[in-house]
This record gives C-alpha cells, sequence and structure tokens, in this order.
C-alpha cells in the first residue's frame, strides 16, 4: 500500500460537453470520471495522462487542474477498479466519481456569457464614441443627422444583448413588487436611449447613444469582476453525491454480480475488494482487514476490521477482502446524511447580506424619487417634456449604481490578487466581508494541523540489525505506519534484511522467517507486547521482548505560527477532531490550544460550530476531510487546503494552495483592510452624488456629462481599491 495522497481525478466540463459521432450503432465505449485531489501541476497531468493512455483499452485520457478531474474514454469492458492501480502505481490514489450526479454542473456558461456582453458593449462604445467625436467637432444638419442614426442602429442591438442581465433582474424584482439596483440601471438605460431616439427625430443636436453604452460597460465590468471572485465551484452535496460509489459487487448463492448501488437492498450481501470504497453502510459477516475512516471521522490510523464491526458508507477497505451486509442503503447511509447536513448548513450561510446589498436597499428608491421630481418639478416649470426628460434621464444616470456596483468587487479583485500571491484562493464573493469579522477560529486536525501522515520518532533507539530486520517487514505491508517506517528507515540508509516469506496478514501485520526464526511487525498484541499510550507498530525480531517503534503526527508547515498569530489577533482558537482523545489532547498541548474536542462525527463538528454560532460568534472553520464538510458550509466563513477532498474544497470559501498555514492569520488582516476600503468606497460615491446629483437636477448636466461623470467615479473607486496590491 501507498501512502494516501487524498487526490481526484475528476472531469473536464468541456470535454463532457463535447460532441461524440456514434452514428445509428450502439455506444463502443465507457466513460469514467476519476477524482484525484493530489494533482497539482502540468507535471502530474502529463504523467496520469502518459499512464492511463499507455493502459490497453484506452481511447483517450485528459485531466483537468483546475478541477482536478479527468475524464476517461474506453473499451466498454475497462472499469475504474481496473485503472486505479495504474495511478496508485506513480503516486496518486484514485477514486471513481459518478459522471451521472456530476452532470447537471458541467455546463457553467455565466463567465464566458458576461465575457461576451463585456466585449460586445466595449466594441459598440468605441465605434459610438468615434461618431459622437464627429459631432463634437461640429458637424451639423444631415450630417449630423445620419451619425446619429447610424449610432442608434449600433445601440440598440448592442443594449439589447449586452444589458440583458439587467434586464432580466430588474423584471424579476418588479414581478413580486419590490426594487432593486438593477431596476434604476434599466430606467436609466431606457430614458438614455427614449431620450437619444426623440433627439434623433427632432433633427436634436444632441443624442446619447454612448452614454447609454458606456453606462453598461462599466456596470458590466462590475458584474464580471464579481464573477471572478468566485469560483465556478458546484455545490458541495453535489460533490458528495459524486463520491458515493456507482457500483458494487454483490453475493448471491456464491456467485458475484457488478450492480449498481442503486439496485442494493437491506439484507443483501456485497463484496468490498482491497482499495475499494464501502458502498453502504452494513455489517461485517466475513473477512479480516483494516479500514481507513479518515475522510469520514480523522481518525488518522486505520481501524482493524473483523466480523461484527458496522461499516459506513465512504470508508475504503486497505488490506483484505470483506463481506458485509447492508443494513442501510441509499438515502438513509451516513454519506448521504451527510450530504444533507451541508445543503442545510449552506443554505443557513445563503442568508448573508453584503454592504453592497444593503446600501441597494436604500439606494434604489431614493434614485426613483429624485429622478421622479426632477421630472415632474422641469416639467411643471417649463411644460417642455423634452427638457424634463432630458434632466431626468441626467439625473438617473448620474446617480446610477455603477461606482456602488464596482466597490465591492474592485475591492475583493484586488484583494484577492493579493492574497493569491500569498497562496490563498478565494472563492466566494462575500468571504472577505466574512473573514474580516471573524473572532474564533475552528482548526481540524488530521490534514489540516497535521500532514494527515505518520512520523517515526524513536528510529535511533533501535539496533541496526533490528531496523533492517524491520525495514524488510515494512515493504512487505501497505498499513500507513509500515509505509512511514520504509521511508524513514531508507532515508536513515539502512537497506533490509533478508527475509523470506514475507506474508501480511490483514489487520495484524506483517510476517516472515529470518534465518529460520519468525520475525513479526505489527500490532502489540499480535507479537505478545502491551499498547502503550502512543502510536506504535511492534517488532518481534525473534530475540528477546519485541521492541517498538513510536509515531506521531507530523505538523503542517506554518501551523504554530498561524496558531500563534490568531491568539496575538485576539481570536478564540478551538481543535475539533475525530482523532483519539490522547491524539488530539498532544497536538493542542504542543500548539497551545486551551480548547479542544476528541472522538468527534460530522455531525458533532457542525453542532458545535452552530452553537458558537448561536452565540454570537462569528467563525472561521478550517477543515480538509469528508468529515468537515458540513461545518465548512455551517460556518461563517472556511478555508480548505488545497490537498483537501473535493467535497471539502466546495464547501470552503477559501482554499489555500500551499502546504504552509501561515497565511490565513494573513488573509484575516487583509480582509479587515479590505472591508475598510469597501466602505470608503462608499463614501466615495456618496460624496460623488451629493456634488454631482444637485447639478443634475438643477439642469446643469446633460445624460452625456451625466455618463462621463459616472464614469469618473468608477475609476476613483477602482483606483482607491487598488491601495490593497
Amino acid at each position: 500500500m501507498t501512502a494516501q495522497i487524498r487526490p481526484s481525478l475528476a472531469a473536464c466540463p468541456a470535454c463532457v460537453a463535447a460532441p461524440h459521432d456514434s452514428g445509428d450503432q450502439a455506444p463502443t465505449e465507457a466513460r469514467l470520471a476519476l477524482s484525484l485531489p493530489g494533482i497539482h501541476c502540468q507535471a502530474c497531468i502529463s504523467a496520469v495522462e502518459r499512464e492511463l493512455n499507455a493502459h490497453p483499452g484506452i481511447h483517450s485520457a485528459r485531466v483537468n487542474l483546475t478541477l482536478k478531474r479527468a475524464l476517461i474514454e474506453a473499451d466498454p469492458e475497462v472499469r475504474a477498479a481496473d485503472l486505479i492501480p495504474v495511478l496508485e502505481r506513480i503516486g496518486y490514489e484514485a477514486h471513481e466519481l459518478d459522471l451521472a450526479a456530476l452532470a447537471a454542473t458541467q455546463n457553467d456558461k455565466a463567465g464566458r456569457d458576461l465575457l461576451m456582453r463585456l466585449a460586445v458593449a466595449g466594441f459598440a462604445s468605441m465605434n459610438v464614441m468615434l461618431l459622437s467625436v464627429s459631432v463634437w467637432s461640429g458637424a451639423s444638419d444631415a450630417t449630423r443627422d445620419m451619425f446619429h442614426w447610424i449610432s442608434a442602429a449600433i445601440t440598440f442591438p448592442a443594449i439589447i444583448f449586452s444589458a440583458q442581465p439587467f434586464f432580466a433582474n430588474a423584471w424579476s424584482a418588479l414581478r413580486v413588487r419590490r426594487l432593486n439596483m438593477d431596476v434604476p440601471i434599466v430606467l436609466a438605460l431606457v430614458l438614455a436611449l427614449v431620450t437619444s431616439l426623440w433627439e434623433t427625430f427632432l433633427s436634436g443636436e444632441h443624442a446619447y447613444f454612448d452614454a447609454a453604452l458606456t453606462l453598461t460597460f462599466f456596470l458590466l465590468a462590475g458584474r464580471y469582476l464579481d464573477y471572478r471572485t468566485r469560483a465556478v465551484a458546484r455545490s458541495a452535496a453535489e460533490e458528495l453525491a459524486a463520491l458515493e460509489v456507482p457500483r458494487a459487487v454483490r453475493l448471491l448463492d456464491g456467485d458475484e454480480y457488478e450492480v449498481p448501488v442503486a439496485d442494493l437492498a437491506i439484507g443483501d450481501l456485497i463484496l468490498v475488494r482491497p482499495g475499494g470504497r464501502m458502498p453502504v453502510d452494513g455489517e461485517i459477516v466475513e473477512g479480516q482487514s483494516e479500514l481507513d475512516r479518515s475522510l469520514l471521522t480523522g481518525e488518522t490510523l486505520p481501524v482493524f476490521a473483523a466480523p461484527g464491526l458496522a461499516v459506513s458508507a465512504g470508508e475504503v477497505n486497505l488490506t483484505g477482502p470483506l463481506t458485509i451486509r447492508a443494513t442501510a442503503v441509499g438515502e438513509n447511509t451516513s454519506l448521504h446524511r451527510m450530504t444533507d447536513l451541508v445543503a442545510i448548513a449552506e443554505s443557513g450561510r445563503s442568508r448573508y447580506t453584503s454592504l453592497a446589498d444593503s446600501a441597494a436597499k436604500l439606494y434604489a428608491p431614493g434614485v426613483h424619487i429624485l429622478s421622479a421630481l426632477a421630472f415632474a418639478g422641469w416639467y411643471l416649470y417649463t411644460f417642455d417634456i423634452r427638457t424634463a426628460l432630458n434632466i431626468a434621464a441626467a439625473v438617473l444616470i448620474i446617480t446610477c449604481p455603477c461606482a456602488l456596483g464596482l466597490a465591492v468587487p474592485a475591492v475583493t479583485t484586488a484583494a484577492s490578487g493579493r492574497l493569491f500571491k500569498k497562496g490563498m484562493l478565494i472563492k466566494h464573493a462575500t468571504a472577505l466581508e466574512r473573514l474580516a469579522e471573524v473572532d474564533t477560529v475552528v482548526f481540524d486536525k488530521t490534514g489540516t494541523l497535521t500532514a494527515g501522515t505518520p512520523e517515526v520518532t524513536n528510529l535511533g533507539e533501535h539496533a541496526r540489525a533490528d531496523l533492517e530486520i524491520a525495514l524488510a517487514l515494512a515493504e512487505g505491508s501497505s498499513h500507513p505506519l509500515s509505509v512511514a517506517l520504509s521511508r524513514a528507515a531508507r532515508e536513515a540508509g539502512v537497506k533490509p534484511a533478508s527475509v523470506q516469506n514475507i506474508t501480511e496478514v490483514p489487520g495484524y501485520g506483517a510476517e516472515g522467517l529470518y534465518r529460520g526464526a519468525r520475525v513479526r511487525l505489527g500490532r502489540a498484541a499480535w507479537v505478545g507486547a502491551k499498547q502503550g499510550s502512543q502510536t506504535a507498530a511492534w517488532l518481534d525480531s525473534g530475540a528477546g521482548e519485541a521492541k517498538p517503534f513510536l509515531f506521531t503526527d507530523a505538523l503542517r508547515p506554518g501551523a504554530a505560527e498561524a496558531v500563534q498569530a490568531l491568539k496575538e489577533a485576539g481570536k478564540d482558537v478551538l481543535l475539533i477532531s475525530g482523532d483519539t482523545t490522547g491524539a488530539v489532547e498532544d497536538l493542542a498541548g504542543r500548539l497551545g490550544i486551551a480548547k479542544w474536542v476528541a472522538e468527534a462525527l460530522p455531525a458533532d463538528k457542525s453542532a458545535r460550530v452552530q452553537m458558537l454560532a448561536d452565540e454570537g460568534k462569528k467563525v472561521l472553520m478550517v477543515g480538509d476531510g469528508l468529515n468537515d464538510t458540513a461545518a465548512l458550509a455551517a460556518a461563517h466563513v472556511s478555508v480548505s487546503p488545497a490537498s483537501a477532498l473535493d467535497a471539502a474544497r466546495v464547501a470552503s470559501d477559501i482554499v489555500l494552495l500551499g502546504q504552509d498555514l501561515s497565511p490565513i492569520a494573513e488573509a484575516c488582516g487583509v480582509a479587515q483592510k479590505a472591508t475598510r476600503r469597501i466602505r470608503e468606497n462608499f463614501r466615495i460615491a456618496t460624496l460623488y452624488n451629493v456634488i454631482a446629483v444637485p447639478l443634475a437636477v438643477a439642469g446643469l448636466a446633460t445624460p452625456l456629462i451625466a455618463a462621463l461623470a459616472m464614469s469618473t467615479s468608477s475609476i476613483t473607486v477602482s483606483l482607491n481599491a487598488l491601495r490593497l496590491r
């Protein structure tokens, strides 16, 4: 067995969407999606694709680094179980994903759609601006009218296409009798277009098609910046569903049948081979092995599995074949219940109101009232509907929430760029605002504060001969402790002894013959020793008492610095783990964390985070496992390492790209600065309106001047945001 890397091969949306010419014939290919979170660079992509494409029966294998997925097209008889060992041999542990569960999330076109609309608005705006320059330069009469009509021909289709998101959002709000930021935007556009068209019909000197296009361009730029701060990621609940095993081996009258998991029923006997994931909750009826529960419970070490032990969907069988009797299937499994926990937690977080949304509640009705009053006042004063409409349009344009629309995305984009250089990827648009409010930080243990891999602590206390025997036995075992011992011994220059007939006994350890005597490396009881409080693998060398190799979980780089910096910033730090009490207490002592909780189930973690929230705490959750996903979704804001399981990364707001945890404390400081910049931008936009609105109401600003003033305020807001860099 190799050390668990927690990878995830995943399917590229473009690959999935690509058409395939099958003609009238039945499908001749199998399409498989694998998940491999351990890939992190182009070299990983090349290695994975090279190995998969070289495997017999594979037609093509394509890897997407961003999603950490690969799509494989192969002969119908090729199964994911055939490919997983291929990747394990080159250091990547793979898991099969269910393509059907991911199908709903593979056609996200929002980013491309916004970019296309932005490009059309920009191109049309430049062309109309060129025509407007001619008018400003003195073109008159028929020439001026011709330029205005050409501008109208360019502007109307461009506005209809580019401003469609604003029209749709405004209509959605008006249909339920409420206002949002898009309602004044649409009114400003419509008034500018109507006024310009009227002026063109009457051969007027001024038309404001360029103002309408400029307004649309800047607003779309704000929307696109906002979109770029969000991760193009699927729902955590769907990601969890994709981790559920799509097929299982059912035993019937001694024969094996591969069937969809959906066809399993309570009481079915299911065979789970080494390396396989449990498809259902059940009870072991035959076989001995060890189970990796780290993704579900956070336990560092495998658990001994024997008949009578209850198992949960999602656990990994490590060393020996197991036969289990299903006790819960489908929606009743523990993995599916965890999916429900995540969905509930996500809905709670979605109720957070951003600063921009709060401002919009007051801003939108104020703009409409002011414009209506300006129109009514000027019409009653002049009885000239043309003048009244021009001034009303100017008021709407000059007060249009473009600066407010840019205030948040400009700052979050600048802050995201700064944090990205430090190794942190901001996924959610409101994550920085929420991070600035954090007063309590909750850490998971395994894979978050620790590297999740055991480390030998007493190698130097053993005789050279014992080390050579231990190395030979360890290399014949797939247990994580054996892998760690092998690595440490090799690094120390130890060569394996000539141990014969090495065999691994599932659940116990490895044994062999050395100079005619039996030697063993494994559990304390198996070698006749008494297990102490510290994690250990015991060596019976055939000479004297068994000797322990002691292990500890290695700290992740920057863990101590991050905890210390957060405490110095006045934040409460709490450690919650599904690991054993001794392991959690030891780590808490090493890091100086006074509050800790051990042996916590996924529901316990989520409940503890919710309890802190109910006490008025703003919780930052940092975790990486499947057992942390519900807590990550329930927290006020959350962080996951890039090495985390796909579901944990999707549920989190921020992804830590490197191994070092120290940027977490810095991110809190940057978030507080970003929030101050956002408030400064709101004040700039307010000051701009205090100066500009009276001028527009007084009739001193045409719609074109209003558009230029609006653009100036937008540029000022963007420059203020860049101070964060």
